[in-house]
């Protein structure tokens, strides 16, 4: 019974890391397309303040759409979060955070939409498959474990399983927090290095 309902917590509080990747690596491609990130560029800030700049812009987006999709699974769903509800927000907009911070960093790489949208299920669905939603970390075989370890999207889902499944979770859930927003900002910072100057 508490698999099942952490993984129905884990699939909806999830689905903001799917959409904000796929809304920050779009808006962020188009923005390159169009011009106006290169002119932007032009003028006297890093690129890392830039993307910190959009980042800000997307993450206001990220909070009212995870304060939206927590809403409706706990209250018009019946979902069932053993934590305080407010934990759960919080660890949905991290989630979501983390999403776009991905998209940001994989935006640099695509030169159409569709590339854009290629980059999710070869980035997130490996990741999906391994993060412990669908079959438990210990039970798989020691390389995907550890392969797991090394996955932002890992610490993700051991956030919200933490609140799902605790009434009082802890120190656990502070570190997974930790770790998910800490590869957020790497990503960011990896976005800022390989985000070409030229559009061309």
């Amino acid at each position: 019974m508490i698999r099942r309902t952490t993984t129905a917590t884990g699939k909806r509080v999830l689905r903001p890391l799917v959409s904000m990747f796929l809304v920050a690596s779009i808006a962020m491609l188009r923005e390159r397309r169009s011009g106006t990130l290169e002119r932007l560029m032009a003028m006297p800030t890093s690129k890392f303040g830039l993307l910190l700049g959009y980042a800000g812009a997307f993450g206001t987006l990220a909070v009212v759409q995870s304060v939206a999709v927590l809403s409706v699974a706990v209250l018009a769903l019946d979902l069932n979060v053993a934590g305080s509800i407010w934990l759960a927000v919080v660890v949905a907009i991290a989630n979501a955070v983390l999403g776009m911070s991905i998209g940001l960093f994989f935006s640099a790489f695509a030169h159409t939409e569709f590339q854009a949208i290629q980059f999710l299920p070869a980035f997130i669905l490996p990741q999906f498959l391994l993060c412990g939603l669908l079959v438990a970390r210990s039970e798989m075989a020691r390389p995907l474990e550890l392969l797991s370890a090394a996955m932002p999207l890992t610490y993700a889902y051991d956030a919200l399983r933490a609140v799902a499944d605790d009434p009082s979770p802890g120190r656990d859930l502070a570190v997974d927090l930790a770790i998910t927003l800490i590869m957020a900002m790497l990503a960011v910072a990896a976005g800022a290095m390989t985000l070409p100057r030229r559009t061309g």
